[in-house]
């Protein structure tokens, strides 16, 4: 048995949703399937957009229930396409399907799945078509947040007891770069869960980063995969080192980012706990961040987070800022983050000189580095990002050879 997820560009009109019924179909005619839907094409950010129209900072709560409601219409039609098609199906919202959360709206976590109902409809003989991306919490809607649809499904095989969950989209796996950016990218065959996490965190969209810590929690095996081609895709899994000689898999990029920097904070302890506890109690993951050395006792301090989260975060950090007598916090949003990402870095000197060799070599200045045992990340200012992902792509010959 397996578990298999349609993501929103799968189901985007009436005739992609008769395809996947039909891919559905052939998977059910083998063996039993469980079925995880996104909402149709753009039909979250048409139903944000609607939302801005009647209110300029609606309750997280309404949004939720709003936004949960383009999963329900997924799922609805796919049954039905099914049930045209001589397959019995089953469409469940979340919470029928046993999806609890904790209650933070927008991006809440899955605590609990009980599997009994759609365990009920797969003994009937029938597909379940569950709505993915929400979850009740105190007799709430709650949503995961934007790819939230990936962890439902991981979380929704784990509670079946599967060992793979396949996830469909419109691209045909995890490639070394986007290949919008870079022609000749190649398609992985597979990667380790930590570097499907670091690339998912700097930018790479085939798959949401919880999901793939619940699959390596529960080690189960995520396959990524075409809706609209045959193909073995890119195996997410337990990798051995030797499997690849690469010592960088991929590079991965990031737009969706913003830099806050706070200029002349008094050099005494205590600042750092409170500005970032603050932004922590808002629900704001921040990602780099870079202090300076102190001078005349004082020091700057700067930070990225998600451009959807900038602007709590400049409103915590003016405040912040004032209260300590900081001469200023500012925001831009003309950066982005280029990554280089393999988990054979660790073991192999001079990943970062070729790196910044690359950068370097095509023009492209570096704002601020961060960097883990398998990542070394490069802030820079976004028109450059194209150039930097290129470049650095080709430093590391990920267009030729095994990938």
């Amino acid at each position: 048995m397996t578990v298999h997820k349609y993501g929103g560009s799968s189901v985007a009109t009436p005739e992609r949703i008769i395809h996947v019924a039909e891919r559905v179909k052939a998977a059910w005619q083998r063996a039993p399937v469980a079925v995880v839907v996104s909402a149709m094409g753009d039909t979250t950010d048409d139903l944000l957009g609607l939302l801005r129209q009647v209110a300029h900072d609606p309750p997280a709560r309404e949004v939720d229930l709003l936004l949960a409601a383009g999963e329900q219409i997924s799922a609805a039609l796919l049954a039905a396409a099914l049930e045209d098609r001589g397959v019995p199906a089953r469409a469940l919202l979340g919470w029928q399907a046993g999806f609890a959360t904790d209650g933070v709206h927008r991006k809440a976590r899955i605590r609990e799945v009980d599997p009994a109902r759609v365990q009920a409809v797969l003994a009937e003989g029938a597909v379940p078509v569950v709505a993915g991306f929400q979850g009740l919490h105190a007799g709430e809607v709650t949503t995961l947040g934007r790819g939230g649809s990936d962890t439902t499904a991981v979380a929704l095989a784990a509670a079946l007891g599967c060992q793979r969950c396949e996830i469909y989209s419109d691209v045909d796996g995890v490639y070394t770069a986007d290949p919008r950016v870079v022609p000749d990218a190649r398609r992985l065959r597979a990667l380790s869960y930590e570097e499907m996490m670091e690339m998912a965190h700097m930018g790479a969209q085939v798959l949401q980063i919880r999901a793939v810590e619940l699959a390596e929690a529960r080690r189960l095996t995520i396959v990524a995969r075409s809706t609209f081609a045959d193909g073995p895709g890119t195996e997410i899994r337990e990798v051995d080192p030797t499997e690849s000689e690469m010592t960088v898999r991929g590079v991965a990029h990031d737009r969706n980012i913003a830099k806050v920097t706070i200029r002349g904070v008094p050099d005494r302890p205590g600042f750092a706990h409170r500005l970032f506890a603050a932004l922590a109690g808002h629900g704001v993951n921040v990602d780099t961040i870079v202090q300076s050395a102190p001078r005349d006792g004082r020091s700057d301090i700067v930070f990225t987070v998600a451009r959807d989260d900038l602007p709590r975060t400049i409103e915590v950090a003016r405040a912040a800022a004032e209260e300590v007598g900081a001469e200023s916090a500012a925001a831009e949003e003309d950066v982005a983050m280029v990554s280089a990402v393999g988990a054979g870095m660790v073991t192999r000197p001079g990943v970062a000189a070729t790196m910044f060799g690359a950068l370097a070599q095509a023009g492209v200045n570096i704002e601020a580095i961060t960097t883990s045992e398998i990542k070394i990340s490069c802030l820079i200012r976004e028109a450059d990002v194209e150039a930097a992902v290129r470049a650095v792509h080709a430093a590391f010959g990920l267009g030729h050879g095994k990938a």
